[in-house]
């Protein structure tokens, strides 16, 4: 009898409760209606995209601190946010800030291709390992600055940012598709949730949402 075996199989049962009692009581009940995104949620589990001392901790309904200064989001942000941006299965995505690697995961059940930026080695490295379990072969990971998004692959359908700039980068909105959209977290201090539409003709149109706390978004010195 493999004792080791039996105790990884209840755990991951165990985890696989706690995450239909989070998509149940955190995100379908306080209105995320989307279900392929709820789906996509269900099949990446969020305990996978954490140290293992943080995992008893993944389906909480709070941001949680991976490293100094550096958070993986609040489940119900992360999914409000991509219902917001809205993926289609033909879309290209580009996402800011890969954190953990959660998000480009569920991103990459959602669109056709996904291409994620972190400014950091050490988030680009876990995220990496994250999501080789998932064997999620339509994403692209670099290390970068997202102020500068990724311009060999422009333009994008869609762009998230997981990070907060002070103000839009027009950088990114240079590389949004027109009839794209992008969702950000946005502001110096008082951070809002922000949905920027562009339309067939490239104007651009500007929405307010959730007022929000995002880690700020970082540059790299002396470029």
């Amino acid at each position: 009898m493999d004792i080791n075996k039996i105790l990884s199989e209840k755990y991951e049962k165990y985890f696989d409760y706690l995450n239909q009692k989070m998509i149940t009581e955190h995100l379908i009940k306080r209105g995320i209606k989307n279900s392929g995104l709820l789906d996509a949620i269900k099949q990446i589990k969020r305990h996978d995209f954490l140290p293992n001392n943080l995992k008893t901790r993944a389906y909480d309904d709070a941001a949680i601190e991976i490293l100094p200064g550096q958070t993986i989001s609040q489940p119900y942000i992360t999914a409000f946010m991509i219902e917001l941006l809205d993926p289609q299965k033909e879309d290209k995505v580009l996402e800011i800030g890969t954190g953990t690697g959660w998000q480009t995961a569920i991103l990459s059940k959602l669109s056709k291709e996904v291409y994620s930026i972190d400014i950091r080695k050490d988030l680009y490295e876990f995220s990496k390992k994250n999501i080789e379990k998932y064997g999620c072969e339509n994403i692209k990971l670099k290390i970068g600055d997202g102020y500068k998004g990724w311009e060999e692959f422009a333009p994008f359908d869609k762009i998230i940012l997981s990070c907060a700039p002070e103000d839009i980068p027009n950088s990114l909105i240079a590389q949004l598709k027109n009839n794209g959209k992008m969702v950000l977290p946005c502001g110096k201090y008082d951070q809002k949730l922000k949905i920027l539409a562009k339309n067939e003709k490239g104007d651009i149109e500007t929405k307010d949402s959730l007022d929000v706390v995002f880690v700020k978004m970082e540059k790299f010195i002396n470029d």
